[in-house]
């Protein structure tokens, strides 16, 4: 026995109840939280429904169901990423409900409370490229139409496309008639997002951008007048411009605009002159009250009627709050959830929002802005598994190259019918985006590792959200640099205190993940072994002159790396498929058939790189999947593999598992 009370087993062979199938049929969190009337309305993941997003309907009365059966998939494609694919409104007196089909990605409509009717669709199939596409949906009753932004593709390149903010009349007769979609702006910008209408109905609000700048770099807060008919005059810019990111836009009832800046070098809240464009700092703090605009519709703040404001709020991690405008104080609401989600929706002094733990999964919770008191009122968390069996996460600022702070999220081995013994293995995690964060949330996918005695070291990189725009900007031309050498130090420093085994790391990551993943294998000798997930691997050919990426991040490497025009040789000397003879350790790399964001040719050019000298590894690739897994049955292959791989490079040899067959 050890010093602990239980009997000692190796690292990885640790007998557990979280199998792949559990993880992978618990992956994803529900999004897109509105409310309709009474009722509270949220899409969620259903893995073993082929990965479809279902629509999910909460009654008054507590009871939760799915109207939209099989195969509805409520889910965008604008900007590939998405955004709010669903809105809602009572019209004559029930639930009207109107929402994005993903396979043609038309508008639909049908009524909840009619179930014989079916969902009749409200915008036609286009001929051309990737047809129209719909996001950051609201039904305007008053007016009959939806509002959102439409993504119009006018030829078969993945730029040849425009956005705009557009109406789509409810009564369905533009579901066979481009014509009958009304534009409402003459927007001359690249990216868009949905338009807010005033309370009074007078002005219209919302936010674009252009290439290079992505959302996080540089937008602009559009307004425009709006005519009793709907008709939408010129728009102007009130804030914004290259270097100051507005992530979001609302009105309160009011009248009041309100908009997120880091015009401070942090995301806060201000009241916006919509006339002058005077911008006055609701809550002076060095703390995000925002976050990157991924999808549009993201939301991290809402207006309540009696005058205060829903925030999300914090450095790193997110938590609610009640802002009163008045006197800039913030008042958290109370609970166990330490994250929240960018999806809040408001109903007189209801604020519902979706939140998580390190223990707890995550739920629709709602806070009472009167009482202060908050509930779970849907998707509750139940433990699918003994919680003894999770790892105790801990919040860990590491330091890096020049003394900076890294931040990451460290997940030590955890089982309570065995330990180890020494240092363990660990497996460095690098989160998508690279402009994202990894947040401390339950995921059982991490539980698969740690439970069979694998750590876990999830790295906020340089170039993370969360920590200001100061931290962000260290990324600026330094893709492949920074965020290499910060998960090293995260991995150096769990080497040197003794916790994690310098000959048994790994590191693994998905989409810009996976860039700096298969970065790492190619340039340090820190790691065993790696797992490489939908990556980028070839800077020119995710560049405009290579024109394998989509529109939106096709010019996101002229701040990530720099202008190719002016840097070529950086495109060439930091792309890992330039490197296969550097690369002396095994790997698995992961990849979606369907995936037009990483696409499948840039690991076929990385494994011809690598062929014929001698490196194990695996190459497996996914139909019907796209950029991000979604699939129960591609989760599962996926974590086994990666066990697999784990368990031959770390020496044991895991239960239950097939063997991943690596070749040379």
């Amino acid at each position: 026995m050890t010093a602990t009370g239980l009997p000692p087993a190796p690292y990885g062979t640790w007998p557990s109840p979280i199998d792949a199938a559990t993880a992978a049929a618990h992956d994803g969190s529900p999004e897109y939280v509105g409310v309709v009337g009474d009722e509270v309305w949220w899409t969620a993941p259903r893995p073993a429904e082929a990965g479809r997003r279902a629509l999910i309907r909460r009654l008054p009365d507590g009871t939760e169901e799915c109207p939209l059966p099989a195969p509805w998939n409520v889910r965008s494609r604008v900007i590939e990423y998405g955004g709010t694919p669903w809105a809602g409104a009572i019209v004559d007196g029930s639930p009207l409900i109107v929402f994005v089909h993903h396979p043609d990605q038309r508008l639909y409509t049908f009524r909840p409370d009619a179930p014989a009717e079916p969902p009749r669709p409200l915008t036609p199939v286009s001929p051309v490229g990737g047809g129209l596409r719909w996001a950051d949906l609201e039904v305007q009753p008053g007016r009959g139409e939806v509002w959102a932004v439409l993504e119009e593709f006018t030829g078969e390149g993945p730029s040849d496309c425009r956005r705009v903010p557009a109406a789509v009349p409810l009564d369905g007769s533009a579901a066979d008639d481009r014509a009958a979609v009304r534009e409402l702006a003459a927007e001359t910008h690249r990216f868009v997002t949905g338009p807010r209408l005033s309370p009074d109905g007078t002005r219209a609000a919302w936010i674009a951008w252009d290439h290079p700048q992505m959302p996080w770099d540089g937008t602009e807060l559009r307004v425009a007048d709006v005519s009793p008919a709907g008709g939408f005059g010129p728009a102007r810019t009130v804030i914004g411009g290259p270097d100051e990111s507005v992530t979001q836009a609302d009105w309160a009832p009011d009248g009041t605009l309100l908009a997120l800046t880091d015009r401070t070098g942090w995301w806060n809240l201000h009241r916006v002159d919509p006339a002058g464009g005077e911008a006055v700092n609701l809550c002076p703090r060095d703390e995000e009250f925002g976050n990157a605009l991924w999808k549009l519709g993201h939301c991290w703040f809402r207006p309540l009627d009696n005058g205060l404001i829903a925030v999300l709020h914090g450095v790193g991690a997110l938590r609610l709050g009640l802002l009163d405008p008045a006197t800039g104080e913030v008042a958290d609401a109370a609970g166990p959830w330490t994250e929240w989600n960018p999806t809040l929706a408001a109903a007189g002094s209801r604020v519902i929002g979706v939140a998580a733990s390190a223990r707890t999964s995550s739920e629709i919770v709602e806070l009472d802005a009167l009482t202060g008191r908050a509930r779970v009122l849907g998707n509750a968390h139940h433990d699918t598994v003994d919680p003894a069996y999770l790892p105790d996460a801990t919040h860990r600022v590491f330091t890096g190259p020049g003394g900076r702070d890294v931040h990451a999220h460290v997940y030590p081995p955890a089982n309570p019918a065995v330990t180890g013994e020494g240092p363990a293995p660990y497996v460095v995690w690098v989160h998508g985006g690279p402009t994202s964060r990894a947040g401390m949330v339950l995921d059982l996918e991490i539980a698969y590792f740690t439970s069979r005695g694998i750590g876990v070291a999830e790295v906020n990189y340089g170039g993370s959200t969360g920590y200001g725009r100061a931290y962000r900007n260290r990324l600026r031309e330094q893709w492949g640099v920074v965020d290499v050498e910060d998960c090293a130090a995260v991995a150096e420093g769990l080497v040197a205190e003794g916790a994690a085994d310098p000959e048994r790391l790994a590191i693994r990551g998905g989409s810009a993940g996976g860039w700096t993943s298969a970065a790492a294998l190619t340039s340090t000798s820190t790691y065993a072994c790696g797992t490489v997930i939908y990556p980028i691997l070839d800077l020119y050919g995710w560049s405009p002159a290579g024109g394998e990426t989509h529109d939106f991040e096709s010019r996101y490497l002229e701040t990530l790396v720099g202008p190719l025009d002016k840097v070529p040789e950086r495109y060439h000397d930091r792309s890992p498929v330039h490197h296969g003879d550097r690369i002396t350790v095994p790997f698995l790399l992961l990849q979606g058939l369907d995936d037009v964001i990483c696409p499948p040719v840039q690991c076929d050019r990385f494994l011809e790189a690598v062929a014929g000298r001698g490196i194990p590894h695996a190459y497996l690739t996914f139909e019907g999947e796209s950029h991000g897994f979604r699939r129960l049955d591609t989760m599962v292959t996926s974590l086994e593999a990666e066990l697999s791989l784990y368990g031959q490079v770390f020496g044991f040899t895991p239960a239950g598992v097939p063997k991943l067959e690596l070749t040379t």
